[in-house]
């Protein structure tokens, strides 16, 4: 064989060995990237101790009623793609369009109202469930996830944990800088409140009624869920026997708030408010005749609660600095200029913010 040809072949059987540790390389750059390539699911453990598998980034979430809602709305209305319940009227100079105009697709307790088709069209990644847990929860998580084919969660939370609730929120949706900004605010209005009622002390509290319906003849029991914060903040002295879970309270007559002859009387945004100071059976109220009465202010929703989710921090810091102004000293526009933006992204005006405590604190005695 001439040298040329030997030159030749050693040349054809390099170039083949080359080839072939290039394939290989490739082929082992596919398996390592395969490897350390970010999961698209991982498993979240929620509240009620189920294991969800979830997307591994989520950017598209629905609430599964108006207390998740509300939450939800504080930590990311970006990744909201529909709405438990329709905003009030009132909310919109407060909400920007975008989420203002959200679909509606009802709720899964509460009216269950859940909307199987209008959530199928705005395809979220998950459902998510902000509340006390029902005795059913994990059976009610499980059915909403098999029906739907899309992983529901629940969050435990209560005034006192609300805290903990966004921290479990910020690790499931990535948001874990401003979960906590939220977490934080919510247990520091909720332990001044603590404190300040503290100070008061229970001989201190003052006796109180908290009014609605529109003829005015409901009141909020005293322990009731939803008299968590009146009962912290007064001495409730609306005592039923078949306390009502309802935000709509227990029914009552004139002659038995005659009975009750609190020292002041809150009104719920939409009773009888505007009418009881020319009535003559409202007259007959203390409460009525010196003026101590008010009406809770609302927007984007009740201060108070109804539904009873994080605007009732807000409720908590205008209450205590009507009630016991000596003690909360709030500067109030400043707190409810930072609570509205921070919770519903919204930078409030002072004539804004006027209009919102009207009929309460800058009220005409």
């Amino acid at each position: 064989m001439s040298k040329n040809k030997i030159i030749l072949v050693v040349f054809v059987v390099c170039l083949s060995l080359i080839m072939s540790a290039a394939v290989d390389c490739s082929n082992n750059g596919a398996d390592e990237a395969s490897t350390t390539e970010e999961p698209r699911t991982v498993i979240f453990t929620d509240s009620a101790g189920r294991q969800v598998e979830v997307p591994a980034e989520i950017s598209r979430i629905v609430p599964s009623g108006p207390m998740a809602q509300i939450a939800l709305f504080a930590l990311a209305p970006d990744m909201l793609v529909g709405l438990s319940t329709e905003w009030d009227p009132a909310a919109e100079q407060y909400i920007d369009t975008e989420y203002y105009n959200l679909p509606v697709l009802g709720q899964f307790y509460g009216k269950g109202e859940l909307n199987l088709e209008e959530i199928a069209k705005v395809d979220p990644q998950v459902i998510i469930d902000i509340g006390e847990a029902k005795s059913t929860i994990v059976e009610d998580m499980d059915a909403i996830t098999e029906q739907l084919g899309i992983p529901a969660v629940h969050i435990e939370a209560t005034t006192e944990t609300m805290g903990e609730a966004y921290r479990m929120l910020g690790k499931l949706l990535g948001r874990e800088e401003k979960a906590e900004a939220l977490a934080g605010y919510c247990e520091g209005v909720y332990n001044r409140t603590k404190e300040i009622m503290k100070k008061i002390g229970d001989e201190g509290k003052v006796n109180l009624v908290y009014i609605t319906g529109v003829e005015g003849l409901n009141v909020i029991a005293k322990g009731s869920f939803h008299a968590e914060i009146l009962d912290l903040v007064s001495n409730n002295v609306a005592v039923v026997e078949d306390i009502s879970s309802k935000g709509t309270g227990n029914p009552v007559d004139m002659e038995q708030l005659v009975l009750w002859n609190p020292d002041v009387i809150i009104f719920d945004p939409g009773s009888v408010y505007s009418s009881v100071a020319g009535d003559e059976t409202w007259q007959k109220l203390t409460a009525i005749k010196k003026g101590k009465y008010y009406e809770v202010p609302m927007g984007p929703y009740n201060w108070m609660g109804f539904p009873p989710s994080v605007n009732r921090y807000m409720g908590m810091i205008w209450i205590t600095q009507l009630l016991y102004p000596d003690k909360a000293d709030y500067d109030l526009y400043q707190e409810t200029a930072k609570y509205y933006e921070l919770f519903y992204h919204c930078k409030l005006t002072e004539d804004q913010y006027k209009a919102l405590v009207a009929n309460s604190i800058l009220k005409e005695q």
